[in-house]
């Protein structure tokens, strides 16, 4: 029997239970509010402390794989260790303990909202709208402290607002993460502060990665192709996702903007109903990437419901395992180079703007309408990030609230 303080390496992986790895990853999924920060605290807590699957330093260097990838980095990290504990198998019921639940709530929402008509024009999804703004404005102020703390960081985040607000679309956004990548891998300083590697067993072979990030290339360049040639809808959302599943830096929130520019000018999903989901989206736990269930269950366009929410939550998490496994047996060469490093504190910068620019449109432009909505907004913010409120008790109270007095 595997004794819980070893480290589940490329002999013993095999023989713990999926089903354990998914018990354990549920049990997360439905208590893991506060977004991808807090879930790393969560994982922690769970992982090396009271099941003891990890030591510190070997968690440390999991997230630090995933912070480097692009994608939701908490599910990436539960990926990855699901896939220590159980191989392959337990890699995909660690992703399905933790997505479900929220996956589950958000679909029932918007199913529900479609089935009463003319539920996105009342007043209480408005104050979901409003609380959005604060939401994002609280996500855009603690990402900015942290990823763009000094000056050539901060000109460089708003340098890529600029670039996103001026050239809307995936272009602009793509563009401003490239941006930062350069200038960061030539201009900015070198950061000596990064700790030894663990030496971590992942089960996962140099072939299995190399594989895993051909087909994830293959996806990425392919569907856009396939999406273009045959007139369909099912092909083109899938398409949509999967691409904004590949491109986010930074974690959930920052999907907001690659999402809204996929399905709303395309008409898909209308303004409305995209920020009345995204401020449902911050009431619920789990990885805010469960938003694409929500997107497609509320779809204008056949697949709709629960098929439509099921497609898009595929497409938008399967780039997450394709990049995960494909970087596992690599991350020890890529770690030790510096110029990566540097590259990814200049996208890390460039991610806050890409927020930034999300903030004001659509959250902004959609969502404040009156004196009252910024008062809201301002209210909702002070109690996030001063009075520590949980968000999705801003949430509901908010939308409650502007039922009320809206």
């Amino acid at each position: 029997m595997t004794k819980d303080h070893e480290l589940p390496n490329e002999g013993n992986n095999q023989n713990n239970s999926p089903l354990e790895v998914f018990l354990v990853f549920l049990r997360l999924g439905l208590t893991s509010f506060g977004g991808p920060v807090a879930h790393l605290g969560y994982f922690r807590e769970a992982f090396v402390q009271r099941l003891k699957w990890l030591d510190d330093q070997s968690y440390a260097d999991i997230v630090a794989v995933c912070q480097f990838l692009p994608g939701p980095a908490s599910s990436q990290v539960g990926i990855a260790i699901g896939q220590m504990r159980s191989g392959f198998p337990g890699a995909l019921a660690a992703w399905l303990g933790f997505t479900l639940p929220s996956a589950l709530l958000l679909t029932l929402f918007g199913v529900s909202l479609v089935a009463m008509g003319d539920g996105f024009t009342g007043t209480w999804l408005h104050g979901l709208k409003v609380v959005a703004v604060a939401v994002v404005a609280q996500a855009v102020w603690g990402m900015g402290k942290t990823l763009a703390p000094d000056a050539p960081r901060a000109t460089l985040a708003v340098v890529a607002a600029a670039c996103t607000v001026m050239l809307p679309g995936p272009a602009g956004q793509v563009g401003a993460i490239l941006l930062g990548g350069l200038v960061g891998a030539f201009l900015l300083p070198a950061d000596d502060g990064q700790g030894t590697v663990s030496q971590l067993h992942f089960g996962v072979s140099m072939r299995a990665g190399v594989i895993s990030l051909a087909l994830f290339f293959l996806l990425l360049i392919g569907l856009p192709v396939l999406a273009s040639f045959f007139d369909n809808t099912a092909l083109s959302m899938f398409d949509s996702f999967y691409r904004a599943g590949s491109l986010v830096f930074g974690g959930g929130h920052v999907v907001l903007p690659l999402l809204e520019s996929e399905v709303v000018p395309a008409g898909w999903v209308s303004d409305d109903a995209f920020l009345a989901g995204y401020g449902a989206a911050q009431a619920v736990p789990g990885p805010l990437f469960t938003f694409a269930a929500y997107l497609g269950s509320v779809s204008a366009v056949s697949p709709t419901g629960w098929a439509g929410a099921a497609l898009c939550l595929v497409a938008v998490f399967l780039p997450s395992f394709l990049l995960v496994i494909g970087a596992l047996p690599l991350w020890g060469l890529l770690r030790s180079r510096k110029g990566v490093g540097r590259a990814m504190r200049g996208i890390n910068a460039a991610v806050v703007g890409l927020l930034l620019a999300a903030l004001y449109n659509p959250v902004w432009t959609y969502g404040v309408k009156a004196p009252m909505d910024y008062v809201f907004v301002l209210a909702a913010f002070l109690a996030l990030d001063f009075w520590k409120v949980p968000p999705w008790l801003v949430v509901i109270l908010g939308g409650v609230i502007y039922g009320f007095v809206g």
